[in-house]
């Protein structure tokens, strides 16, 4: 497999610090001053990092974006900037943030999230010279663009089959932030997962708003909402998809004493979610800190990466995490879960995406 159509298994295991934001749109943080001159392989200004809804301290997605972002500075001296996104932002507003970063040098520009696709293609062809970076969208077709995009449905397959081997009550929950075609696979690999357990089994599906702008990613409060409707039909699992709503979804399941299973990050290991830990039983994760820092180290070699680059259970760009204790004593759950992993890598199971 070549390495234009890979993310490489190198793990990205920083611990993301949190930032204080600056302000709507505003620059949040930024890495070292920027620059291995000495190298003389690499003149930007750094990593340019443009957060998707939520923002950084979401504990998910953009923090998994962060640790990438962190890691890349701190092996390769490079430096950049993070920006957060506002409240309702219009799409000029996430035009005007990539050029921005692109204007000012910074290389590779990254949008963390599909919300920058019209933003990234509009600028990069304004911008040649620079490399851009979209995680979860490989819509954009450009020389000097690199689409990161993950099977999100196949670890998800794997939550699956823990909720339904760990759930007593035969019900199970999945809650998504946005009414979109990715957290449909998200939905549809979990239902696949638990049901090749026991086709038997109920999953419950909620989805949070219709749109991103209603806080679907965004709101604890909402998650927290879900999750208890879910407990009080039964389920005793919750699985979310939905960005920083899902420490609502957490912080509910681990109140009524049921378990949750996180996304993207190994959220069992978040700081911010430690109080609830005991009751996330694993993670959905994919490997977007590791996006990050490939496409930041191809710009810094000097050979950019560029086209749709996925990351699936064979090449550990997604996977689950078994961070749990608790979790790893369950040895009917993990066998399970690890011959699903197999099955799939194997090609002996397709996860469905919708």
């Amino acid at each position: 497999m070549s390495r234009r159509n890979r993310i490489t298994r190198a793990a990205v295991t920083v611990a993301v610090v949190a930032l204080a934001a600056a302000g709507c749109g505003e620059s949040s943080k930024s890495a070292s001053t920027g620059g291995d001159k000495e190298s003389g392989t690499y003149s930007g200004k750094g990593i340019g990092l443009a957060y998707d809804i939520g923002g950084e301290g979401d504990q998910s997605f953009n923090d998994a974006a962060h640790a990438g972002f962190l890691k890349a500075d701190e092996d390769f001296k490079i430096g950049g900037q993070t920006f957060e996104p506002a409240d309702g932002e219009a799409e000029a507003d996430k035009v005007q943030r990539i050029e921005n970063l692109a204007k000012q040098g910074y290389n590779p520009v990254i949008g963390v999230g599909f919300i920058y696709a019209p933003a990234i293609k509009e600028v990069a062809a304004k911008y040649p010279d620079t490399t851009f970076g979209i995680i979860d969208d490989e819509s954009v077709q450009a020389k000097n663009v690199a689409s990161m995009v993950f099977s999100e449905e196949q670890a998800s397959y794997l939550a699956g089959v823990a909720a339904a081997k760990a759930s007593k009550t035969g019900t199970v929950g999945f809650i998504g932030g946005v009414d979109i075609p990715l957290i449909h696979k998200f939905g549809a690999g979990f239902e696949q997962g638990a049901k090749s357990v026991d086709p038997k089994i109920k999953v419950i599906d909620k989805i949070l708003t219709s749109t991103p702008q209603e806080g679907g990613f965004s709101s604890p409060d909402k998650g927290r909402e879900a999750a208890n409707g879910q407990i009080e039909a039964g389920a005793d699992v919750l699985y979310h998809a939905a960005g920083l709503s899902g420490q609502g979804v957490i912080s509910e399941a681990a109140k009524n004493k049921v378990w949750a299973i996180g996304v993207d990050s190994d959220q069992y290991q978040q700081d911010a979610l430690k109080e609830y830990k005991d009751y996330i039983l694993g993670s959905a994760t994919k490997n977007v800190g590791g996006a990050v820092y490939e496409l930041a180290k191809s710009v810094y070699e000097g050979k950019p990466l560029s086209g749709a680059i996925r990351g699936d259970l064979k090449s550990e760009g997604v996977g689950f995490a078994d961070s749990n204790p608790k979790y790893t004593e369950m040895t009917e759950v993990v066998e399970a879960v690890d011959k699903a992993k197999q099955d799939i890598i194997d090609g002996k199971v397709t996860v469905k995406t919708s």
